[in-house]
């Protein structure tokens, strides 16, 4: 008898996501400074001379955390935004418009198939979004979606929980991740549900995979920059 595979995508159009800006926070440490950071690695590119980056594609773009914090910081850049969820989307487009950044920001509903034929963006963001994709080959063919749409050169910054579940290290790390959450004052109901989701909804991979499947998906130059509890985020640029 075949084994059956109990991996899930979460409902991302639950009416409940629309606490997503208000809990992600509680439940990321260093949520703010992930995306700081991201963006002062994004400023010295430009300064350096490396890539004019004009136009930005924002995969996983419902929520709108990046495009309104590097919105702020990069007042000469366009975002594309691109996310499967309608529901996450309304999220991102509120906030997007509460911070006047309307006029600079595209929101499309759908996959990377769905962006403009033949558009070629100046850097991508991935963020917390590679966990959800279920199985290597489909996480390869997101990143090789992603370089198809990158001018060679252009960088992408990319983080996701990591980790190899069921031995002891991830075993260690997720409690004292669960603890963080509760002395942020999220649920024991909510994190339960959440460690429970490993495995099913979430699909984490060691971080050295990650890295495998970026240079598979043709980047090159890959840089780790932030790292805490089971959260890692690199930056890479399309060979």
């Amino acid at each position: 008898m075949g084994h059956k595979d109990k991996r899930k995508p979460l409902n991302w159009e639950h009416p409940a996501v629309y606490h997503y800006e208000q809990t992600i926070p509680l439940k990321i440490p260093g949520y703010a400074s992930l995306y700081e950071i991201t963006s002062r690695l994004l400023k010295a590119q430009s300064i350096e001379g490396v890539k004019s980056t004009a136009d930005i594609l924002v995969v996983g773009a419902g929520g709108g955390q990046e495009c309104v914090a590097l919105g702020a910081e990069h007042e000469d850049r366009t975002f594309t935004g691109i996310d499967p969820s309608e529901r996450m989307l309304e999220i991102a487009a509120r906030r997007v418009e509460a911070v006047g950044l309307k006029q600079r920001v595209r929101l499309i509903q759908g996959s990377i198939e769905d962006l403009p034929p033949g558009q070629l963006y100046d850097a991508a963001t991935c963020m917390l979004v590679l966990h959800f994709i279920q199985g290597l080959s489909a996480k390869l063919q997101l990143l090789r979606g992603i370089a198809g749409r990158l001018k060679p050169g252009a960088p992408l910054f990319l983080s996701s929980i990591n980790g190899e579940p069921g031995t002891t290290a991830f075993d260690l790390q997720m409690r004292t991740w669960v603890k963080h959450m509760h002395d942020n004052g999220v649920s024991r109901e909510e994190t339960a549900r959440f460690a429970e989701s490993i495995g099913t909804a979430y699909d984490p991979i060691p971080a050295i995979q990650v890295q495998e499947l970026l240079r598979e998906a043709g980047f090159e130059q890959v840089s780790s920059y932030f790292g805490v509890y089971l959260i890692d985020a690199w930056v890479s640029t399309r060979a």
